[in-house]
């Protein structure tokens, strides 16, 4: 018998594979990644892009927060760029008098939706440290009150090409986004040829503008993530295995994971922590539901994992520079030694 939470959240999924739609008719051959955001914007958490220069990160973004729906505001992170500068600015006004208005955080109120903020590693980091409030515990303090914002999500992007006047984010920091994708060229040839050749692809503004907006109701999203959470189960061989996978990520010599080259007892200096193991069990539930499941299975787990723990697990200074390399392989490794249900 179908009870009206089912009923609810069946529509809302019919929502969600919408607002996926959407988003693929302005980037094309990103499938995953924007399957990965729908799962963060169902899961209420933070995401950070990153990948080569001119991939479509900004454009994706963008395109997220013309259909998600509510107020959207966008920050460039420049090397001059001050906490301040988020939260108010200030100018002359005509008649040579000092004027403060809010900032981007501010002038929108409870309506903020989206805060996109562009090349987040170029600001110091006395900017990510505000930013950490604003992810933790999506409110600012500021002209002696609090301003709340509860339906916030932020993205950011990063380039990995540049390094000069940049500043890399503190674990603290990423820690508090879900998950951080990776964003790449299409590896078809017809994506390509369609990228390189159809001018509807050479205007961003025109394809954005030709998307639907509002297609989720932003302001209801919290609820309806709830309600995820609580109508995905999960058995107790699914919760043991999940445990395991994250045990795993900190001692992965104790469950026979090998890398050449790596000597695997002193490969790890911490791995995931509990945030990051309840992020995880978030992430994986929204992938469930998207699929149509109540039930958790390994391999919403999987579909999940690398973006929301990646970030997490943390190498021995000997071992950190080789992170790249690396980190695929580890989870690799660990999906394929720990034993599923």
């Amino acid at each position: 018998m179908q009870t009206s939470t089912d009923a609810t959240l069946g529509d809302w999924r019919h929502r969600a594979l919408e607002f996926e739609s959407e988003l693929g008719k302005a980037v094309i051959g990103q499938d995953h990644a924007i399957r990965l955001l729908a799962v963060a914007v169902f899961a209420r958490g933070h995401a950070l892009l990153e990948g080569d220069v001119g991939v479509g990160k900004t454009t994706l973004l963008r395109a997220l927060a013309r259909v998600l729906g509510g107020d959207f505001e966008r920050i460039e992170g420049t090397v001059d760029l001050m906490p301040n500068d988020l939260v108010y600015h200030t100018y002359i006004k005509e008649d040579g008098r000092p004027a403060v208005e809010p900032g981007p955080l501010l002038k929108h109120g409870e309506r903020l939706a989206t805060f996109f903020f562009n090349e987040v590693n170029r600001a110091r980091p006395q900017v990510h440290s505000l930013l950490l409030r604003v992810m933790a515990e999506r409110s600012v303090t500021a002209f002696n009150r609090e301003y709340r914002f509860p339906h916030l999500q932020v993205f950011a992007d990063r380039n990995r090409v540049e390094k000069e006047e940049t500043f890399e984010l503190p674990a603290a920091a990423r820690d508090r986004f879900l998950m951080e994708l990776n964003i790449a060229m299409p590896a078809d040839a017809e994506l390509q040829r369609q990228l390189m050749f159809d001018p509807r692809f050479y205007d961003v503004d025109a394809l954005i503008g030709g998307l639907r907006e509002g297609v989720l109701p932003f302001a209801e999203l919290n609820e309806v993530a709830a309600q995820i959470q609580r109508f995905v189960r999960t058995s107790p061989a699914i919760e043991r295995y999940a445990l395991e996978l994250c045990a795993a990520t900190r001692a992965p010599a104790d469950y026979g994971v090998t890398l050449d080259g790596v000597e695997i007892s002193k490969l790890v200096l911490s791995g995931v922590s509990p945030r990051g193991m309840g992020m995880l069990m978030r992430a994986a539930k929204v992938a469930a539901w998207l699929q149509g499941r109540d039930a958790l299975v390994p391999e919403d787990l999987h579909a999940v994992l690398h973006e929301t723990v990646a970030h997490r697990v943390f190498f021995h200074p000997v071992y950190e520079l080789r992170r790249d390399e690396l980190i695929g392989t580890l989870l690799d490794q660990v999906k394929g030694k720990v034993a599923a249900p």
